[in-house]
């Protein structure tokens, strides 16, 4: 978008309705989305924030089979748990919806109807896991499992959270269904896919991405992974009796895909925030607003290529202007888990720190994980408050307004003449021009949505009022000269009110204090690059400490909470692996069934020495081996990239099957196969000769 837009529509990720909301889900959008609007709107801008809970999808029902309750009753629990959080945070949503709502079933079949009535989708059967017991198809998160490549026996059908990999369903050793403990079975199943490889190659679709160039690296470098690799159909489609039902004939039992679903959640809640009315259309259908998504990088594919396909395809709405989508945040040294509770969940945050929203707000946007994963440590939460909210922004308010007390009972002193002492002048320039710069880098960091930078530069804007209090010293100078003194103290409250302006988007719960301090409550962002905010004889109002130091004893009690939440995690992973080392160590693959020696000698064994080895791109598995088999040298492609780096292969002898048909994979033609043992615990061994012998000879 060229021109400036004549309004914004800003969204933050929906999160789900399945677990309170945690530090991590704050500093991944909640917070950066909330500064950049509150940024926005004290400009005067157009602008509507719309989130909500996503209340479809799998976890959500397995929350609710942990639980012994409906899925209705999970949603219903958390959707309010959310919503008082946020609200009490200071997250200041335009409408929070929830997927649940008629107005969004409403919204979301008839979005699937025009496509499905525009022939966008494809109609597909496929296999997939089926529980006889439970009579139902399984979502992967439904499957559970051994992990192939770390032997944890609580993998899901998606990913072992363990070891991080990612998984299929048909990945997972022993699998088993969530619902009955029974073992799944293959069945057909038809669905409706969105052909997205189809669409990526449109030119509507071509000329979308170039907007990528302008985003953030990690949009870009995420997304043109998936685009080289080539896009590949995915269903729209599941098998599940919560969610939105599919409205076509012939999908009875279905629902909806839950990221198809959520995203639409946007909308009907735009629409809700609009009680009925059309104005709802200016903001997702004009090509003069800027629709801005605010995510974590675990959404960035379905924001920057899913979504935008739907909304293409559909033709009647306008495509992201911008996305920009932080990293993780990791706590105390590891990641953030809510399975293994290993968090700061913000409900808890408030009731053990109450009124001290800005302290949280101001500590995660100083380490923001904008380009890369960052860390939050309660130490550092302590050393930040302390050494910055309190020792700079607060003692310099703090100063001000009780020397103005002190001196001038609370009223702006008039000043009838400048100063002449140079040390004075020069303290005052040097103030004002570092202020005036830092302000200004704050305005263009909020433009470019670097809130890091821009609190940064807001800091130092305090910090250069504390050093020019600092330099001029006023409360020894009163006693030889108070005019000068007035002048100082006049141009101290001048930046108190800049301050408690620049301060909205970043601690909006202490802006609103300081403006009451200084009797201002009007004081706006278009005022923030006068010279005078505040005017000669104004009446000030009542001191107040902005902030309070954090205690020793205060952060000892956090951090003794992780400590007994980490201690129960280890003991549980100890008990978890014990039983699995006692039920495993006996279940080795069964023997096949007998074949007769003229079989077995028609595999041709040698012996091969590896030249070289490199992994394939884009394929998790696969090594590209160069081997010798001393009368020719072949490419063999082996699925061992998991456990065997390649730079261990080169020089090693290992057995291969020769005479194996060639085969094409991933458009490399296989030559041949290594032979391996392993077992059904993440474990593979090479079975190459143990002493040297020429490649080429037979296995016998």
């Amino acid at each position: 978008m060229s021109k400036e837009p004549k309004r914004y529509l800003v969204t933050a990720a929906l999160p789900y309705a399945n677990g309170p909301v945690h530090i991590g889900h704050l500093a991944g959008c909640y917070l950066p989305a909330d500064i950049y609007v509150r940024y926005l709107k004290g400009q005067g801008k157009d602008v509507v924030f719309i989130c909500g809970s996503d209340e479809h999808g799998v976890p959500i029902t397995i929350k609710a089979k942990k639980e012994g309750i409906t899925p209705q009753q999970v949603v219903d629990k958390y959707d309010g748990i959310m919503k008082n959080a946020f609200k009490d945070f200071g997250i200041d949503f335009s409408y929070y919806g929830r997927t649940s709502s008629k107005t969004h079933h409403e919204t979301a079949q008839a979005f699937f109807k025009t496509l499905y009535d525009k022939s966008v989708f494809k109609e597909e059967t496929t296999q997939q896991y089926y529980d006889d017991e439970a009579k139902q198809f399984l979502a992967d998160r439904y499957i559970t499992g051994t992990c192939p490549r770390c032997g944890n026996a609580g993998a899901y059908g998606d990913q072992c959270e363990k070891c991080g990999t990612s998984l299929n369903p048909t990945d997972l050793i022993n699998p088993k269904s969530a619902l009955s403990g029974a073992v799944p079975v293959l069945k057909a199943t038809k669905n409706w896919f969105l052909p997205m490889g189809e669409i990526q190659q449109s030119e509507q679709f071509q000329n979308y991405i170039k907007r990528f160039d302008g985003w953030k690296s990690n949009i870009k470098g995420q997304c043109q992974s998936w685009l080289t690799e080539g896009l590949q159909s995915r269903a729209m489609t599941r098998d599940l009796n919560w969610g939105v039902p599919v409205p076509i004939e012939g999908a009875v039992g279905k629902v909806l895909y839950v990221w198809f679903d959520a995203p639409i959640g946007y909308i009907s809640a735009t629409k809700e925030y609009f009680n009925g009315s059309n104005e709802w259309q200016k903001y997702w259908q004009d090509d003069e607003t800027a629709l801005v998504h605010f995510i974590g990088k675990d959404n960035i594919v379905f924001h920057a290529i899913i979504f935008p396909m739907m909304l293409m395809t559909h033709g009647n709405y306008i495509l992201p202007t911008n996305i920009p989508a932080n990293e993780f945040l990791n706590l105390e040294g590891d990641k953030i888990s809510t399975s293994r509770n290993w968090a700061v969940w913000l409900h808890e945050y408030l009731v053990d720190f109450p009124d001290r929203q800005d302290e949280l707000r101001y500590v995660l946007t100083s380490i923001a994980p904008e380009t890369k994963d960052s860390e939050f440590t309660w130490k550092d939460y302590q050393t930040r408050v302390n050494s910055e909210l309190v020792s700079i922004f607060g003692n310099f308010v703090n100063r001000v307004m009780v020397l103005s007390d002190k001196y001038y009972q609370g009223v702006i002193p008039t000043v009838y003449q400048n100063t002449t002492d140079e040390k004075l002048i020069a303290a005052r320039t040097l103030c004002f021009d570092g202020i005036a710069k830092s302000l200004y880098n704050m305005r263009e960091n909020l433009d470019a949505v670097k809130l890091r930078d821009a609190q940064a530069e807001f800091i130092n804007a305090a910090r250069a009022g504390n050093k020019y209090l600092a330099d001029t010293e006023p409360w020894k100078l009163v006693k030889t000269d108070e005019e000068s003194v007035k002048a100082i103290m006049f141009d101290a409250l001048q930046i108190c009110a800049k301050l408690a302006i620049a301060a909205e988007p970043f601690l909006p719960h202490t802006s609103f204090t300081l403006k009451a301090m200084l009797n201002a409550p009007k004081l706006n962002w278009s005022s923030l690059f006068n010279e005078n905010l505040l005017t000669s004889a104004h009446q000030l109002g009542k001191p107040e400490i902005l902030y309070k130091q954090v205690e020793d004893e205060e952060i000892q009690i956090q951090l003794d909470r992780l400590q007994r939440i980490k201690t129960e995690n280890e003991n549980s992973q100890k008990q978890a692996a014990l039983t699995s080392e006692n039920s495993e160590t006996k279940q080795l693959q069964p023997v096949k069934a007998d074949i007769v020696y003229d079989d077995f000698d028609k595999i041709d064994l040698r012996v091969g020495k590896v030249l070289a080895a490199e992994r394939v791109p884009k394929a998790d598995k696969l090594l590209k081996l160069t081997v010798d088999l001393g009368f020719e040298q072949r490419t063999i492609l082996s699925g061992i990239a998991e456990y065997y780096q390649p730079e261990e292969l080169v020089g090693k002898l290992v057995t291969v099957v020769a005479n194996l048909a060639p085969r094409k994979i991933r458009g490399i033609e296989s030559q041949g196969m290594l032979l391996m043992a392993g077992n059904d615990f993440g474990k593979l061994y090479n079975v190459g000769p143990e002493k040297d012998i020429e490649p080429g000879s037979a296995v016998k």
